[in-house]
């Protein structure tokens, strides 16, 4: 029996790169037309769970279009992170690829249940759920969003 592919929908919205110094990437890839960037910050009164447990961690982000895909650059600042702990095992590098779902809750589930692990989620007021999850093959980490 042919298994349904439920990610047929998902849209690529993001690519997230963990990087050690935010300044001298942000310089570095703009030297190469890459950009501009535009710093965020995120907010205060955000609820964050990190593998499972109530949790903040500071980062500093900044973000650029690329074509139709939006570049992320995430420098850990303090706290325990997946951004830090991605940082600490591999280096810098493309930590996550972000896809908009459909249905964000049975993504998410479905994912966990086939072994997936959540390794962060994260609600904004006012705006959208976003979920981590490490796929387990590849060393790919996806991040979850609901699609608008």
């Amino acid at each position: 029996m042919e298994k349904s592919t439920e990610t047929q929908s998902w849209k690529i919205m993001q690519v997230g790169v963990v990087v050690r110094d935010m300044d001298k990437a942000v310089q570095r890839l703009e030297s190469l037309g890459i950009g501009p960037f535009e710093s965020r910050l995120l907010p205060p009164d955000r609820e964050e769970w990190y593998r499972g447990q109530p949790h903040k961690a500071n980062v500093k982000i900044s973000m650029a279009q690329v074509g139709d895909v939006q570049l992320e650059l995430i420098e850990p600042l303090e706290g325990k992170s997946v951004h830090g702990e991605y940082l600490d095992s591999k280096g810098e590098g493309i930590q996550h690829i972000m896809f908009s779902v459909k249905d964000f809750d049975k993504e998410t589930a479905r994912l966990t249940e086939e072994g997936a692990v959540e390794l962060l989620r994260a609600k904004f007021p006012g705006g959208p759920e976003l979920a981590y999850l490490d796929l387990n093959v590849g060393g790919i980490i996806v991040e979850l969003v609901q699609q608008r």
